[in-house]
């Protein structure tokens, strides 16, 4: 695959799009919720370690798929887990509640876990589980709050 992942930007894109025309149209609850600037803090360094390793491969520290045929299970998994991602938006997109924030927070974390484990990318898998822990956590916080 080289220093560049197609594919991950194309996966990285999908997630996003949701993301921000929902950003767009609540602009106004910006800010609202739980806060915890540290958690926040490290979740904003995993989320862009992760979407950064998702795109460019450092050299040694990516060992490439592992296994014959890894590339067609890294794609059809992620494209799998990106569809129901953004039908979960569609579906999900002026409700709120504790199912709609752990689903929209735990399947990007599966993404890039996932990504992580099937590149043998050991800083995108630490950079994954550092997201996930804590964007799961304030996903969960804010829709109790």
């Amino acid at each position: 695959m080289g220093w560049f992942n197609y594919y991950g930007l194309i996966f990285i894109a999908v997630i996003m799009v949701p993301n921000i025309f929902y950003a767009l149209k609540n602009r106004q609850l910006s800010g609202t919720g739980f806060t915890n600037k540290a958690l926040e803090t490290v979740e904003q360094i995993g989320r862009c370690g992760c979407m950064a390793l998702m795109i460019f491969n450092i050299p040694y520290t990516y060992f490439g798929f592992w296994f014959e045929g890894a590339i067609a299970v890294y794609i059809s998994v992620n494209a799998v887990l990106c569809l129901v991602y953004c039908i979960l938006w569609v579906i999900f997109f002026n409700r709120e509640g504790k199912v709609k924030a752990l689903s929209l927070s735990v399947i990007p974390t599966l993404v890039f876990v996932f990504s992580g484990c099937m590149l043998a990318d050991i800083p995108l898998i630490v950079f994954a589980v550092v997201f996930g822990v804590c964007h799961i956590y304030i996903s969960y916080k804010n829709s109790t709050v």
